[in-house]
């Protein structure tokens, strides 16, 4: 599942998350009416035990009171003690019935009020019975003794009256919980179905999103399977291409340099021999084809290089980019002093890298800074590095640590505009009058810091100087060196 929910997209997951959690509260829902359901019914049971305590005592206390009158009547038309023991049993059960009778009312303070009243009409009823008796015992004249069972009769009726009464009200209100019972037995009954449709519509739901989902997904891992072969067989074409076209150029490159070797050869020979037979403008003639085959020369050597770039496989090794530059400062020492130039180096880390590109890539960059300087100041270079992260730049990856390494001269510098221009072959600023050059130098700066993941920038101001920007990483993914196979490439540019 967690897979899964990583593979979706964040839309199709949002809404099923949503799905499943309303689901899970409506189920939760009808589990709390359930319970609030089986509380309401609870109380409403024991509130009907109540009422049915209520009317089952106040019909014992009826039936005690009748014992009462029973046993004083005998007693009356008879005096035998017999009939007493009738009242003497019954009498002390009436307080424990009304005491048990309003424990049940208790809920409803008019009840209670009624059982107030009914215990006095009671206690008139005992007080009546008890002087009849002793009328009777006293030989009382048959005229107060019919008094007394008048009154004690009035007094009965009263009794059963205000029962009566009482029991009219726990039946009333038996029927309201009854009806109240019913009422809320179906409304949760309802809401629980409402909530269950609820639910099942939810999960159908949820089920065909994810069939859709799982379906769409299938079909598109399939075109992903077609396109990756496609893909597959581009790139296969793209390699054998671009192994034909490096072959070619390397090739080609050693066949141009029999020719251009001839020609070197014999222009100086002819230069050697001939020299004082020609004219000035012979001689003019002359000196230019050397030069174009001197420039030809190296532009085929420069080639070269640019191809083997990527057409050799070397595997990256732990790189001290301070002894790469120490050693190109070493063999070019001669030049650096020929130009009065000043070499500065600052911490420089150690890396994955091919040291031989390294020495190629600091070689040129080196060689650029001391050929396009002022003649009135002395050239300064200053090469440092820090520490980054990738997440600085886009093209690179967060997290992983990189070494940004900046090369600044004082030189004569350049119109920023112009920065993805000076990275691409055979691109020159300046004529070649001007300054000596191939045109292929940054293009194979480009080159090597691409096959090293990396990127390279620069920031210039006209008679200002250039500062060389080149980030590469700590460690290499790759342990064997894979080149880019393209030779034009985008730099990234910093503004400044």
């Amino acid at each position: 599942m967690k897979d899964l929910q990583t593979d979706l997209p964040r839309v199709v997951r949002r809404r099923i998350t949503w799905g499943f959690v309303m689901a899970l509260l409506m189920i939760a829902l009808g589990f709390a009416l359930t319970l609030y359901s089986y509380s309401r019914y609870g109380d409403e049971s024991d509130q009907l035990r109540h009422v049915y305590s209520a009317t089952n005592r106040l019909s014992r206390i009826l039936t005690l009171l009748v014992d009462l009158e029973t046993g004083a009547r005998g007693y009356m038309a008879t005096k035998d003690p017999l009939f007493m023991e009738s009242f003497e049993k019954a009498l002390p059960h009436i307080p424990k019935e009304i005491k048990a009778v309003r424990e049940s009312v208790a809920y409803n303070p008019e009840q209670i009020r009624n059982i107030d009243s009914l215990e006095r009409l009671i206690d008139a009823k005992v007080r009546i019975i008890n002087q009849q008796v002793t009328g009777v015992q006293n030989s009382a004249p048959v005229s107060i003794l019919r008094a007394y069972l008048l009154l004690g009769k009035a007094h009965m009726d009263r009794v059963r009256a205000m029962i009566e009464h009482i029991n009219q009200i726990e039946e009333k209100s038996l029927q309201q919980r009854t009806d109240q019972a019913n009422q809320t037995y179906q409304n949760t009954f309802v809401i629980i179905g409402i909530l269950s449709l609820l639910t099942f519509v939810t999960v159908i739901g949820l089920y065909n999103l994810l069939e859709k989902e799982l379906v769409f997904r299938h079909r598109t891992e399939l075109q992903l399977r077609v396109y990756e072969d496609e893909l597959k067989d581009k790139i296969r074409q793209l390699e054998t291409s671009n192994e034909e076209l490096e072959r070619f150029a390397f090739v080609a490159s050693h066949d141009m340099q029999e020719p251009l070797r001839k020609i070197q050869s014999f222009g100086n020979l002819i230069y050697d021999r001939y020299a004082a037979n020609l004219t000035g403008e012979g001689e003019l003639y002359l000196g230019k084809i050397l030069q174009s085959a001197e420039r030809m020369s190296k532009m085929i050597k420069d080639l070269l290089n640019f191809s083997r770039i990527s057409s050799k496989k070397e595997s990256f090794k732990l790189t001290s980019i301070s002894d790469v530059i120490q050693g190109i400062t070493s063999d070019q020492e001669l030049r650096i002093k020929a130009a009065n130039a000043v070499v500065e180096l600052g911490e420089l880390p150690c890396l994955e890298a091919i040291p031989s590109q390294m020495d190629h890539l600091f070689s040129n960059l080196i060689s650029n800074a001391l050929k396009f300087t002022k003649r009135d100041e002395q050239p300064v270079i200053k090469i440092d590095s820090e520490a980054i992260d990738g997440g600085a730049y886009p093209e690179l990856f967060a997290g992983k640590k990189y070494f940004r390494i900046i090369v600044q001269d004082n030189g004569i510098g350049f119109e920023e505009k112009y920065i993805d221009h000076i990275f691409k072959i055979f691109q020159r600023l300046h004529g070649k009058t001007a300054y000596e050059g191939t045109g292929i130098g940054l293009a194979i700066c480009k080159r090597i810091v691409s096959s090293h993941n990396g990127i390279i920038t620069a920031r210039s101001q006209p008679g200002v100087g250039t500062t060389f920007i080149i980030v590469l990483p700590e460690k290499q993914i790759q342990s064997i060196h894979d080149s880019a196979t393209t030779y034009e490439t985008d730099s990234y540019f910093i503004g400044g």
